[in-house]
């Protein structure tokens, strides 16, 4: 049995993990998925104080308080700014670490930098200086009505602190052997192909590719998880 901690990405909350906690459960195994300050059913306390350190300490809190060691840690989109941060903070705590269609920044970048240009960029909500609006479903693959109710329902604007904040490394995510690049790539090239292709042929990482759009979890969900227990060690 493992222990998973699913980080989600930006304007909706740790619910976009529902599926495969089910499946990992239902699997023998333990599922944490923290929702990030601001955001989901957290959206109350959305301020524009609220920045990329924030989130990287919601996490590491869950971790300390639920005293884990030997996880593997989870980062879809956004949520691979998070998962950088803290697995830069404590290597040696963490088994695994699988990036799904996630950023994977560099020391001194923010995922402002990191946006290919031409591509969906996020924008601030109309009438505000701190809240960046929800990218339309359309952003990330073709839409069905049941997902464009989803995005309706549950996403919220995020604070711009936690795009535009650059992260500092110090070289901790070295230390962790197991590293995984899931990629979906429908349509291509996305967003994330960029990630896909400088990680490909570097050591150390094992490379996944899903034929499905951005939110993977409703799209190839049993494929998922079956990714997500391959990076067990």
């Amino acid at each position: 049995m493992a222990t998973f901690v699913l980080v989600h990405g930006a304007w909706a909350g740790s619910i976009v993990w529902k599926p495969i906690e089910e499946r990992l459960r239902k699997a023998g195994h333990e599922v944490l998925r923290p929702t990030l300050t601001g955001l989901g059913e957290r959206k109350h306390l959305a301020s524009r104080e609220v920045d990329l350190n924030t989130h990287i300490q919601d996490v590491l809190g869950v971790i300390d308080y639920e005293d884990l060691t030997n996880f593997v840690l989870v980062g879809h989109s956004y949520g691979g700014m998070v998962v950088t941060g803290v697995a830069d903070k404590i290597p040696d705590k963490i088994t695994s670490l699988v990036y799904l269609d996630a950023f994977v920044p560099e020391n001194g970048q923010s995922l402002s930098s990191l946006v290919p240009q031409g591509g969906p960029a996020p924008a601030l909500e109309s009438g505000s200086d701190w809240r960046v609006a929800p990218l339309p479903p359309e952003a990330f693959g073709p839409v069905s009505a049941e997902r464009r109710a989803f995005f309706e329902a549950k996403t919220s604007p995020q604070p711009a602190g936690t795009m535009i904040q650059a992260l500092t490394l110090t070289g901790g995510i070295d230390r962790i052997k197991r590293k995984t690049y899931i990629y979906c790539n429908v349509p291509a090239p996305t967003t994330f192909t960029q990630f896909y292709e400088k990680l490909k042929n570097r050591p150390g990482w094992v490379m996944h590719t899903l034929p499905c759009t951005h939110m993977a979890q409703t799209d190839m969900p049993n494929e998922l998880t079956q990714m997500l227990v391959q990076a067990i060690p």
